[in-house]
């Protein structure tokens, strides 16, 4: 995937709003984790728009996103939760695009894009 062009209104909100005042790579998790806690709507429906090793969504495939996984799953990735066969499955938020799902969770799910596509990490 290419880098995304800059955009100021996202890097203010992530810096003012995500990661103000996280001193280090846990603290940044757990504002991302907070963040998105806070700003997403479940369930929404989702799909899947890159296939990732660590998932076994295929591209395109469709998804219930149920929850956001637990804070310890998150310390280096965020996952989202999604209705799998009887059970629920931990898949990388950074895998699902979420349309139809209401503008705030719209905006979270781009904003957490644009964090990893940009290259930055915890």
């Amino acid at each position: 995937m290419t880098k995304p062009e800059r955009d100021q209104d996202r890097e203010e909100r992530i810096t003012m709003e995500i990661v103000v005042d996280a001193y280090g790579p846990e603290e940044q998790a757990m504002g991302w984790y907070y963040y998105l806690q806070d700003t997403l709507q479940f369930p929404f429906n989702a799909t899947c728009v890159t296939k990732r090793r660590t998932s076994p969504l295929k591209e395109g495939a469709k998804v219930e996103v149920v929850g956001l996984a637990p804070a310890e799953e998150c310390e280096q990735d965020m996952f989202v939760e999604i209705a799998w066969e009887d059970d629920r499955l931990a898949v990388p938020l950074s895998q699902l695009e979420a349309p139809k799902a209401d503008e705030e969770t719209q905006q979270a799910i781009e904003d957490w894009h644009y964090w990893v596509n940009r290259g930055y990490k915890f």
